[in-house]
């Protein structure tokens, strides 16, 4: 099968196209014939290495996964003997999580993992990235900020992947939204739902005072410190971009503030967390709260060229890879 191999850490240009064997499912997995797969700023980072922390779990020297991407849609192909819960030709979605794999023509997923049905009210396009912007802003939002109605929430890189899923979200649960993104992106965020927009290049949000319950750093430029006097009096600063610094500063304010720094990768969560947090937003977006704004697409072969473009910084919402869409 064809499939994108990490040669190493670097730029985009370790991503090199290769035939490989078809995985096996194993007697508990299902074989999937993979549609379209995700490609996120998460994966972009993960292919640089960097953080140094991160190593830690994705390989010392090179990726132990060498096949990049995690989330994905697509259609049983096979299911192993002990395998009850779906059969060939289901339409599913889910995400691997450290296992990667998704940038492939197929993978294997445990039964148990995060893999679902794929609902009549989602598309394959849609599916690929669920797991990326929705589940993780929902995750942040709900379940570490705690998010409630009438509260004031700051959303930083709101035109991304992260930032739209967070608007309207914020919004489904009653909170007051302020977007911050660039002049262009002003009017898809406003589309989504924000009650305010700030030109991140005409004004420095840092710069108000005791002004908002949850300032959610999407794209991790700001930071902990430079946020806090924004943030009422035991606000919360949430972002899921790993620094040093950041597990520095949610450490001290665990011990020496009210206001809090949090940090979660939330695919590190278990798959049954997982796979509640999936059906929490699915929910959501079933009843009409939450749409998927997908901004580019690229064939499996050009996945080196996706990543430059996310590395550009000028992507906004998704971008999906269509790796057998017929």
């Amino acid at each position: 099968m064809k499939a994108i191999v990490a040669t190493g850490y670097g730029s985009p240009e370790v991503l090199k196209v290769v035939t490989v064997d078809r995985p096996t499912p194993k007697s508990d997995e299902l074989l999937i014939k993979v549609k379209v797969s995700s490609a996120t700023r998460a994966d972009t980072m993960m292919r640089t290495g960097k953080p140094y922390i991160g190593r830690l779990f994705l390989g010392l020297t090179k990726p132990k996964n060498p096949i990049p991407g995690t989330g994905f849609s697509g259609v049983v192909e096979k299911v192993g003997e002990d395998v009850t819960s779906f059969k060939k030709g289901d339409a599913v979605f889910g995400e691997t999580t450290l296992n990667f794999s998704a940038n492939a023509e197929y993978l294997v997923i445990k039964e148990n993992g995060v893999v679902h049905p794929l609902p009549n009210y989602i598309d394959f396009e849609e599916a690929a990235n669920f797991c990326d912007g929705h589940v993780t802003s929902y995750n942040f939002l709900k379940v570490k900020g705690k998010i409630e109605k009438g509260q004031k929430v700051l959303i930083n890189g709101a035109s991304g992947a992260l930032g739209t899923s967070a608007i309207q979200i914020a919004k489904h649960f009653g909170a007051h939204v302020t977007a911050v993104c660039s002049e262009k992106n002003e009017g898809l965020v406003k589309s989504l739902g924000a009650d305010i927009v700030i030109n991140y290049n005409q004004e420095n949000f840092t710069k108000t005072v005791n002004q908002y319950d949850i300032i959610y750093d999407t794209v991790g430029k700001s930071s902990f410190r430079i946020c806090k006097a924004a943030l009422t009096e035991k606000g919360l600063y949430l972002s899921p971009v790993l620094s040093f610094s950041l597990l520095f500063e949610v450490f001290l304010s665990t011990i020496s503030s009210k206001k809090k720094a949090i940090f979660e990768a939330t695919g590190t969560n278990s798959d049954e967390r997982l796979n509640i947090l999936v059906t929490k937003v699915m929910e959501i977006y079933k009843a009409g709260g939450l749409k998927t704004f997908i901004n580019r697409q690229f064939p499996l072969e050009k996945l080196a060229e996706a990543h430059r473009y996310i590395d550009s910084g000028h992507k906004r919402g998704n971008v999906i890879i269509l790796n057998n869409y017929k």
